[in-house]
């Protein structure tokens, strides 16, 4: 794609990695084929294709952004179908989150926008007003229908019936290896996964420890600031980032580290592009060497010796969550973790499109979001599943809220078929 950005406009990093981006586009449309929001809208607008000619044009002409043009970004879940499908390798990535930027800095959203944005980047990535908010949302859930406001009423919704009690196992601290080590690791227990669900990090902890990790949990790391970073609020994703990037970094320097484990997809996506985000920042060299060694808990098991277990006779629908499968780029190693232990695992079709959870996506696009739970809902439940596993929380919630097949995280399966308690979901 041919642009025309001056010198000038072109000292700024972001519109200079726009540009790259930008340029390795040859408008192909091979992207709409797997965008979903493109199948459920049919508008070529709402496609990679569409948003990157919006994109172009927004930054090229230096424009305040209309309202047409922050619907159609708005309307992106970021699920990185379209850099799974592209031939031309267009990072999509690095341009939509440019843009979200620029969007949040040069255009003034209505009133209503403005505080749901404000309330969800205040609220979500801290775990203890995310309880709080989680409560009262339990408490007024009765009163959803009486809601105007889609969005409002979605948040609600978004509730789980019990709200898990406090994990200690989340504070800062060491647990050390059942048998030799093999390696030692800082496990990221995240933000609102520490509030919804803490069953997966305590699986985490007792698989990695069984199989030969001492496992750290590093004093001052938190949220990985994808939430924030994906509304558009840099300032405050590079500041949850900066805390992430100090505290490992200790723990390299002290007593080293042979990975930083995430077991959120999602937050995972976003620490491997900490090198990225923080390129002419001070903490340049830091933010790398945290990406670098920075694995999904599917890879690092892949490396361990997980013993293999004789055939469940149990049924396992595996959901791809689209930062694992697209983002980056983990497609094999769950499946192939859980037919290791002995469970059978089936895929439902179509797996490459988004369950519509998304970060916040299902809180701010809750008509688009809906649609694509229930085709997601509708394919794992046509492979008679006796349990859906995924490797997101986000996915789980979504997912979860729309079936009566237990779904469970990968890890908490492999935990339970090497010896940990069988997972709560399963009764």
């Amino acid at each position: 794609m041919q642009t025309t950005f001056s010198p000038e406009q072109l000292k700024d990093p972001g519109t200079a990695r726009a540009n790259e981006v930008l340029r390795n586009c040859v408008h192909c449309g091979f992207c709409t084929a797997t965008c979903p929001t493109y199948q459920v809208l049919g508008d070529e607008l709402d496609s990679p294709r569409g948003r990157i000619y919006l994109i172009k044009d927004m930054l090229e002409n230096e424009r305040v952004p209309d309202e047409k043009t922050v619907q159609h970004i708005d309307r992106c879940l970021s699920c990185l179908a379209c850099m799974t499908t592209c031939p031309s390798g267009v990072h999509y990535m690095h341009l939509v989150d440019h843009a979200r930027a620029y969007i949040e800095e040069t255009y003034k959203r209505p009133l209503s926008d403005r505080l749901l944005r404000w309330i969800l980047a205040a609220v979500l990535p801290h775990p203890t007003r995310f309880r709080l908010a989680l409560l009262g949302a339990k408490i007024g859930r009765p009163f959803a229908f009486l809601m105007p406001d889609a969005r409002l009423k979605a948040m609600l919704e978004m509730a789980p019936k019990k709200i898990p009690p406090v994990s200690r196992n989340d504070d800062p601290q060491s647990f050390e290896a059942e048998q030799p080590r093999k390696m030692r690791v800082a496990l990221m227990t995240g933000c609102a996964q520490k509030a919804l669900n803490t069953d997966i990090n305590d699986a985490t902890i007792r698989l990695l420890t069984r199989l030969g990790c001492d496992v750290v949990v590093a004093k001052g790391a938190g949220c990985c600031g994808a939430l924030t970073h994906h509304m558009g609020k840099s300032d405050q994703s590079h500041e949850a980032a900066a805390k992430n990037i100090t505290a490992w970094g200790a723990e390299m320097d002290a007593d080293g580290l042979d990975a930083i484990v995430i077991n959120t997809s999602g937050c995972g996506t976003t620490v491997k592009d900490y090198g990225h985000m923080f390129r002419n920042d001070p903490l340049a060299d830091g933010a790398q060497r945290v990406a670098d060694i920075t694995m999904d808990i599917s890879e690092v098991l892949m490396k361990l010796d997980l013993p293999k277990g004789a055939p469940k006779g149990t049924r396992v629908a595996y959901h791809a969550a689209c930062s694992l499968q697209h983002g980056q780029q983990i497609k094999t190693f769950p499946k192939d973790l859980l037919k290791r232990v002995g469970f059978e695992v089936v895929e439902p079709a179509d797996s490459h499109l988004c369950c519509g959870s998304a970060g916040t996506y299902n809180l701010m696009q809750p008509e688009i979001s809906g649609q694509l739970k229930a085709r997601k809902v509708q394919t794992l439940e046509a492979k008679s599943p006796d349990i859906i596993a995924a490797g997101n929380i986000g996915c789980m919630m979504q997912i979860g809220s729309a079936t009566d097949v237990p779904i469970v995280h990968t890890v908490e399966l492999l935990d339970w078929a090497t010896g940990g308690p069988k997972p709560a979901a399963l009764g």
